[in-house]
């Protein structure tokens, strides 16, 4: 059993709750890189994990390559159990990273010339909507108080919107990279110099920590783990930088002086540096999701830089399709899927599609057989209804 709690439905791009059909200019203005790695994000637990782990359980214990394989796959859609990385730990901070992305290209423009006033509406109502979509989703407005969760991944994703898009606003790119420095600095050293109650500074044990301490005294309402939250009070600060790592490579790609090659080759390099800067912190701050350690926000965007260099140059540069087609669908209407999976589920549905019989039937040819079939017809399901939804211009965003 994992420490974490199951990845719930994110915003990546959070905006007015729409469905339109824009014009060709607004459709072409996209940036193909930032669907796709929004869209990587979206397909790895909208389906791709189910898979993962169906085909884990159709190969079973036997030692063969195949088995071996599934068995490794399987375990990176898993969150690692404390310590640790794995690709599932990933997930969350891309997508906070893609939503720092977004921020400068829905926002420059204000920036530039200066219109204060809309932004600040723009930005207010859209992060007090995901605010809000967050209490809804996880029963805010059946339950009673205090069975009310007031922090949670809507939440988080909320409140690093709100802030970066403040920042990004008001803030030169230097100070923005000071303002990131300092939250990781800040954050690290608010552990290992602060002692209170039955918590020692440099302790990063489950319960005994600082910011498990900071939830049970100050967070009130429903914690998912009862005295303490991961997405709680103090790792909210850490996750803002994540947030800011996604403006400040989005500033990257708009630059007009940079030449395409140049702009994906710098990614790659920070992402490289950032990686390897974090593992070394991580031998002293350990790289924990639950935490969001300054060294996980490292690992984590090192990653994301990664992904967001290769995607510009797969996206913009060579211009290849094919197959990554199907991310930028899924990432151009990634609330509009979440939405749906959330009310009806793309696997359950598929289940419905095949029926008893036939489910009955491929399990008793190969056990797992079934959850293989109905994974693979989910994803299939999911695909069709992103490439109709594209075709049509056709995007929902909140």
């Amino acid at each position: 059993m994992t420490m974490q709690q199951p990845l719930l439905p994110v915003l990546a791009t959070p905006a007015p709750v729409q469905a339109s059909a824009p014009t060709a200019d607004a459709a072409s203005s996209r940036l193909a890189s930032i669907d796709i790695v929004r869209g990587l994000a979206i397909f790895s637990i909208i389906g791709a994990d189910q898979l993962a782990w169906a085909v884990r359980g159709v190969a079973g214990d036997e030692p063969s390559a195949f088995a071996s394989l599934s068995r490794s796959v399987a375990a990176q859609f898993e969150h690692a159990e404390w310590e640790g990385f794995r690709f599932y730990d990933l997930i969350l901070p891309l997508l906070i990273f893609v939503t720092g992305a977004s921020v400068v290209f829905s926002l420059s423009n204000e920036r530039e010339h200066k219109d204060l006033l809309q932004s600040y509406w723009r930005v207010m109502r859209r992060a007090a909507l995901l605010y809000a979509l967050g209490i809804a989703y996880y029963g805010g407005l059946s339950a009673a108080w205090p069975d009310i969760r007031l922090l949670g991944v809507l939440q988080r994703i909320a409140i690093c919107y709100l802030v970066a898009s403040l920042l990004f606003l008001h803030v030169p790119v230097r100070a923005l990279v000071a303002v990131v420095v300092a939250l990781l600095l800040g954050y690290w050293a608010a552990f290992e110099l602060i002692s209170v109650d039955e918590v020692q500074a440099g302790i990063y044990l489950p319960e005994a920590n600082l910011a498990h301490w900071v939830d049970r005294q100050f967070l009130p309402g429903r914690l998912w783990y009862q005295t303490w939250d991961p997405e709680g009070m103090l790792s909210t600060v850490p996750a803002i930088a994540t947030c800011l790592l996604g403006v400040l490579a989005a500033l990257v790609l708009r630059r007009e002086d940079i030449a395409p090659a140049h702009k994906a080759g710098l990614l790659v390099f920070c992402g490289a540096a950032a990686l390897a800067l974090g593992h070394v912190w991580g031998l002293r701050f350990p790289v924990i999701k639950t935490l969001w350690t300054s060294s996980y926000v490292l690992v984590a965007g090192g990653y994301s830089l990664l992904l967001l260099g290769l995607a510009y140059c797969v996206g913009e540069i060579w211009r290849v399709g094919g197959a990554l087609k199907v991310f930028v669908w899924i990432g151009a209407n990634a609330i509009a899927l979440y939405l749906l999976e959330g009310v009806i589920g793309f696997s359950k549905l598929a289940e419905r599609l095949l029926g008893s019989e036939i489910t009955m039937r491929l399990d008793a040819m190969r056990p797992g057989a079934a959850a293989t079939a109905n994974a693979v017809l989910g994803l299939t399901l999911v695909i069709c209804l992103a490439r109709f939804l594209y075709a049509r211009r056709l995007f929902l965003r909140v």
